[in-house]
């Protein structure tokens, strides 16, 4: 009931301001769902049809215009030819009359500016019942409208002939016949152009002249226009604002009337004796001009969007100043898809400027739309609709809502395949191998009492850095610079940055460097580990509560077992940047290390060297700076590249036997001792390059060959471009792995 008062009430405001009207225009019609429609719930498909120039002969004298149209059938319910008055060829026609062909009434050429000189022969025919355009010309000169097709898309009595009753596409192909037996239909050509379909069934609609109820946009609109000009609303991503102000620029009055069953049925009464409209917020008794009671109410309802175009203060009470209407109008932020920018997001803030003298919410985010990993909409047709139930039984809620988040990038659909989905199960599985190890390693510290306060100990935001190391400074400072680009781009919506932000500190940086390089303190005892514990334990919380607006589940649950105050991470403040833990020196020297040990790593990969087997390593620098850090973190470097013994000289020396490699001014040699077979190691790579070449030369021949480009599918072409880039990516790291050995003999 709220509801529909306060639509009743918008109604009768806009109606009484002059801004609702009711009149003769041309409207898109569906003769399969027996319904007006906006302009917005027509698509118009390009199709392949024809062009059909139909000759117009002259009622005095000889002669005849020739005129072009891909609507043969809306001949009959022409009343003029237009030329345009610049088009020196039909100068001396305008103003006389021709013959409508096959009716023979007598219609008149006129001038107007609306014609095309380019387009056709240069004239045009005018059906003002009919066409939009043709509407408008006909109210310049004053024609009279012919309705020849009725709501049902059937010829009507004004057709005359044989033409009464035929289906409108029967019509056409009958009167096409006509034409050329009477020697009218001068030729006809191939012609590519946009036809209008009804959104719901995909039917030709039928520009049709009919009464029906109006909105006043121009006087709405500007407002709207004005209040994302001036950042009152943020359309976020902000290329989507250019698309809103061309419609809002150039936007036509909206027909709200409907002919089908359900909706708001139009407040409006009509009277029976005199004619007049009663439109009331209450049913009326009588007729307001004549006072008859003799009225009925309008059978027409409310197009759906003008309704919804009321939801952000219908649904708080209004037209009632109720207190909900005052703590949440406006809102913050609407989440919504592009294809009803102008259905509904632009009518919400023209209407709730109208009505609230506010917009009704502060940003507009346009998510991507979900495709296939080709880009194709999904369809039950082809055959490539990814199942999201499906998903989330098969890899679980928290990797599918992680997958969409991590592919959201603004202005890009999403390319969704279940593949990607499967890799980000891998990065659920890593934060849950990465809470257990932390759980595991969290014996002799102090336990959070849910119901009163966690022990000081158990607050990461009070670290003192006394007993900091290196490493630990590094990942504070890490974590401290992860917090703050989060915290920015979930301001910016930029979720896809959020999960990236995310990705990189857990697996890469958390897990995969600090978690490993701690584990010797935590195995030994100290005063240094009740500090690890709290910073890897600490760092787990804050990461959880960044993880949990995008993986619910998972983080509850283990956020439930870590020593932390609260009953729930829901209720848990979102974590803020300590700017005490930043440290840019301590990130440069731990990124460098990281590039050492990744060379080390990368050596031990491509010359198929187990991780298990334990190799000697000497790192030479002449670099002061390289130097003291790579002395620092000697334990860091050998334990993490897996060393048995590590030499670190300023002497720049030749090392035999050794395989080489360099990060910044940093000479890196690896010495396996006599067990590996180099040599042998060698001949293998070289055999495994020869292989790939003869499979990146078979891909490189079918990407050249026109032929194959020209007939294979999209997708099996894409899926051979990513075979000869990986091919290549792999001959690259192949041919580096011989190039580090250097071997003596």
């Amino acid at each position: 009931e709220g509801l529909s008062a306060a639509v009743r009430e918008v109604f009768v405001r806009l109606y009484e301001e002059g801004l609702i009207y009711r009149g003769d225009y041309i409207t898109h019609w569906c003769p399969r769902c027996q319904t007006a429609l906006s302009d917005l719930e027509v698509e118009h498909n390009e199709l392949d049809g024809h062009l059909y120039y139909v000759r117009y002969f002259l009622v005095n004298g000889e002669g005849h215009l020739t005129v072009a149209t891909t609507r043969p059938e809306t001949i009959l319910g022409d009343t003029a030819v237009a030329v345009n008055p610049n088009d020196p060829r039909y100068a001396s026609y305008v103003g006389r009359q021709v013959f409508l062909p096959l009716i023979q009434r007598e219609i008149p050429i006129i001038a107007d500016n609306y014609v095309t000189v380019e387009f056709g022969t240069g004239a045009l025919k005018i059906t003002p019942a009919h066409d939009p355009y043709d509407f408008q010309v006909g109210q310049r000169h004053g024609l009279p409208s012919c309705k020849v097709i009725d709501e049902k898309g059937k010829m009507t009595g004004e057709a005359a002939g044989r033409y009464v009753g035929m289906d409108r596409f029967q019509c056409r192909q009958v009167l096409l016949e006509d034409l050329r037996q009477a020697g009218q239909l001068e030729k006809i050509e191939d012609h590519r152009h946009a036809v209008g379909h009804c959104q719901r069934c995909q039917t030709v609609v039928e520009p049709l002249l009919s009464s029906q109820w109006f909105v006043r946009m121009e006087t709405l609109a500007e407002p709207a226009i004005k209040a994302v000009q001036d950042g009152r609303v943020r359309i976020i991503p902000k290329s989507w604002e250019k698309t809103y102000f061309e419609w809002m620029t150039n936007i036509r009055d909206w027909c709200i009337s409907r002919q089908i069953w359900w909706g708001h049925q139009i407040p409006a009464w009509h009277c029976r004796d005199c004619g007049e409209i009663t439109v009331g917020r209450t049913t009326p008794d009588r007729c307001s001009a004549c006072q008859s009671f003799r009225i009925i109410q309008e059978t027409d309802v409310l197009d759906t969007w003008f309704s919804s175009a009321l939801w952000p203060f219908s649904t708080l009470g209004w037209p009632q100043q109720t207190k909900d209407l005052q703590v949440f109008y406006p809102t913050s932020v609407l989440v919504t898809s592009f294809d009803i920018l102008f259905f509904w997001v632009a009518r919400m803030i023209m209407m709730g400027l109208k009505f609230r003298e506010d917009v009704p919410f502060r940003d507009v985010y346009i998510h991507p739309l979900v495709r296939d990993p080709h880009g194709r909409k999904m369809s039950k047709t082809r055959g490539n609709v990814i199942d999201p139930l499906v998903m989330i039984d098969r890899y679980g809620t928290d990797a599918f809502r992680f997958a969409l988040t991590a592919f959201a990038a603004q202005g890009r659909d999403i390319l969704l395949s279940e593949e990607r989905i499967q890799g980000y199960r891998n990065f659920t599985n890593k934060v849950w191998n990465a809470a257990r190890f932390v759980l595991m390693n969290l014996d002799g510290y102090p336990t959070a009492n849910r119901e009163g306060n966690i022990q000081e100990e158990g607050d990461l935001y009070g670290l003192e850095g006394e007993n900091l190391k290196e490493v630990d400074r590094w990942i504070l400072s890490r974590l401290a610079r992860t917090i703050e680009q989060v915290r920015e781009a979930l301001e910016g919506y930029r979720f896809n940055e959020v999960a990236s932000f995310l990705y990189q500190f857990i697996w890469h940086e958390y897990c995969d460097w600090y978690l490993e390089l701690i584990k010797p303190r935590l195995t030994a005892s100290g005063p240094n580990r009740p500090v690890v514990q709290r910073i890897m334990a600490g760092i787990l919380d804050l990461c959880l509560r960044m993880l949990h607006p995008i993986m619910p589940f998972i983080t509850e649950d283990i956020w439930q077992q870590l020593p932390v105050k609260g009953d729930t991470i829901t209720l848990a403040p979102f974590p803020q940047q300590e700017e005490r833990w930043l440290d840019s020196q301590r990130e440069e020297e731990m990124t460098f290390c990281m590039e050492v040990i990744g060379e080390i790593r990368n050596i031990r990969s491509e010359l198929r060297i187990s991780p298990s087997k334990k190799l000697k390593a000497l790192l030479s620098s002449q670099d002061n700076w390289e130097l003291n850090i790579l002395r620092r973190h000697s334990e860091d470097i050998s334990l993490l590249a897996s060393l048995v013994s590590l030499e670190i000289t300023s002497k720049a020396e030749k090392v035999k036997n050794g395989i080489a490699a360099a990060t910044g001014k940093t000479e890196i040699f690896v010495l396996p001792d006599q067990e590996i077979d180099l040599e042998g190691k060698i001949q293998r790579l070289h055999k495994e390059i020869a292989q790939i070449e003869k499979e990146l030369t078979f891909v490189e021949d079918k990407l050249t060959n026109e032929k194959f480009l020209s007939k294979a599918p999209k997708e099996i072409v894409e899926k051979n471009v990513r075979r000869k880039d990986a091919l290549k990516e792999k001959e690259t790291k192949l041919r580096k792995g011989v190039e580090r050995i250097r071997w003596n003999g």
